[in-house]
């Protein structure tokens, strides 16, 4: 059963054996890249807004 699953079928199942693993790490590198993205802007954001408990910065020391 196998064999003929794995047989030669025209070409296109050679091309499922090198296409569909190259989906998987397009979709995993996108993935990563809009997480690593949103962690970003969210540091971004927290540099930009002072926190409660910190002091606040006045003039030339």
């Amino acid at each position: 059963m196998i064999a003929a699953i794995l047989g030669h079928q025209g070409g296109w199942d050679e091309a499922l054996f090198v296409l569909v693993p190259i989906a998987v790490f397009v979709g995993l590198l996108s993935l990563a890249n809009k997480r690593a993205k949103a962690i970003q802007a969210k540091r971004l954001s927290d540099q930009a807004r002072p926190a409660a408990s910190d002091p606040p910065v006045t003039g030339a020391d």
